[in-house]
């Protein structure tokens, strides 16, 4: 976990730089978004830190055993972020694309519905806190065992 930008090209590079009997790589970039109809001036990530890097550290533990992943990398925000800024990247190696697909989609469904960040989001409206979406919680369901 950062509050620092990072670049996503370098990550990437580095990430597969470490791909060692790997058949596929998978990289999901979360960005800050805004958009005319909803434009958002910045957004506040905050966070609980050790229970955070804890309950990351754990998803990637279970992504990789779950999926049969020889790597997984998840480096996410924290603090103040601007549009078009990476929020978080996931980055899956396997030996096959399936299961490195599979694996950060795993990743990103679980981040999106039970890890501790919560985001406020400045508008030219106002501030508010975003809240959760059940349709995040139906894709998280899909993962069900």
């Amino acid at each position: 976990m950062q509050s620092e930008v990072f670049n996503p090209g370098d990550e990437t590079n580095r990430f597969i730089e470490q791909a060692d009997g790997a058949g596929a790589a998978v990289t999901f970039t979360g960005l800050v978004r805004s958009s005319a109809d909803n434009p958002t001036k910045r957004m506040t990530l905050e966070h609980y830190p050790a229970l955070a890097q804890s309950q990351l550290e754990n998803m990637a533990s279970e992504a990789t055993k779950r999926f049969k992943l020889l790597k997984v990398t998840i480096i996410h925000r924290f603090g103040m972020m601007h549009p078009n800024e990476p929020i978080v990247q996931v980055m899956a190696l396997s030996p096959h694309r399936q299961a490195a697909f599979d694996g950060a989609n795993f990743i990103m469904d679980w981040l999106k519905t039970d890890a501790p960040f919560w985001k406020y989001e400045e508008t030219p409206d106002g501030a508010k806190w975003v809240e959760a979406k059940a349709i995040d919680d139906k894709a998280k369901d899909k993962w069900k065992a």
